[in-house]
């Protein structure tokens, strides 16, 4: 490591990982800064169709390359074993597209070396650094509350992609998701795994063209959220909808019981209603129950699978 104040100290083995795709004008500048407080760069060039490889190798960082564009969950996964493989006592993961900078990195590492968590996570939303644009801070609010809701673990920014990772936390998660929806998959695996988490503010720089549709990026990430808060939280998902609806379903019964006892006519309408509301609930209440039997089966078959 570079001999410098900022750094951490040299007994520790700090290791930065850069996941990127078609980054050829920002990536040797962020392997330049990153270079002066890590001991070593890696690259992880997710099937660029550009020089980004070629560049990133210039700047002296180590590149790992995809043969083709998996996606920035698979470019994570190749980081988070290239970290392991390394046996880095810490792992700092960054964007190379310039947002992240890499002065942030003693301030993000810091608590890992005191011991005070297994992962921090670089937040856009402590401090008082410069805010996001309006629509994204909007989107990126909808996503960390549908996670943290999901994961039960409580953050701010559920989707930085400016992080650090202690050994520990290398050996310990295991990721699926190939999209940008990993970031909250991490947060779902942290909680299983019981790692400390901390979270310190970071600033983070807008500029450029906006590679995808905020919009369809957003849609995209909460359906996998979806999908993994059902899989792991199926009963609070399904089951207390369920509950509500059958609820609700009732007590129009009731209503509909009571005009006719005092009438002699039959409420249409509520009646109807009644119908909807409990037939809903009885079926998100099935949802439920079957997923629960799912994730109790497929527990059930890792723990045999883990003891043989």
């Amino acid at each position: 490591m570079k001999d410098d104040k900022t750094a951490p100290g040299n007994t520790t083995k700090i290791v930065a990982a850069i996941p990127c795709f078609n980054e050829e004008r920002c990536i040797g500048s962020v392997v330049l800064k990153t270079k002066k407080y890590v001991n070593s760069v890696v690259v992880i060039d997710d099937g660029s169709a550009d020089a980004t490889a070629e560049v990133a190798t210039e700047a002296g960082a180590t590149v790992l390359q995809h043969g083709r564009n998996r996606g920035y969950g698979a470019a994570i996964r190749s980081a988070l074993d290239k970290g392991h493989q390394l046996k880095a006592d810490i792992l700092v993961i960054l964007d190379g597209d310039g947002q992240h900078d890499p002065g942030d990195i003693p301030k993000i590492v810091k608590p890992l070396i005191d011991g005070e968590a297994d992962i921090v996570i670089g937040s856009r939303f402590l401090g008082e650094a410069k805010k996001p644009p309006l629509y994204r801070r909007l989107g990126q609010r909808v996503l960390t509350t549908t996670t943290n809701m999901g994961s039960g673990q409580k953050v701010t920014d559920s989707q930085s992609g400016f992080r650090a990772y202690s050994a520990n936390a290398l050996k310990a998660l295991k990721l699926s998701e190939n999209g940008m929806s990993v970031s909250s998959e991490m947060q779902f695996a942290i909680s299983k795994s019981g790692l400390k988490v901390k979270e310190v503010p970071i600033d983070v720089t807008y500029e450029g063209k906006v590679k995808r549709s905020p919009v369809g990026h957003g849609l995209s990430v909460l359906s996998r959220v979806l999908v993994l808060f059902s899989l792991r939280q199926p009963l609070l998902l399904f089951g207390l909808p369920g509950l509500i609806s059958l609820g609700f379903g009732l007590a129009l019964g009731a209503r509909v019981l009571s005009i006719y006892n005092t009438t002699q006519q039959l409420a249409l309408g509520n009646a109807l209603g009644t119908v909807i509301l409990c037939l809903a609930g009885l079926l998100l209440l099935s949802e439920a129950l079957m997923l629960q039997a799912m994730k109790e089966l497929i527990r059930g078959s890792l723990s045999d699978s883990a003891e043989k």
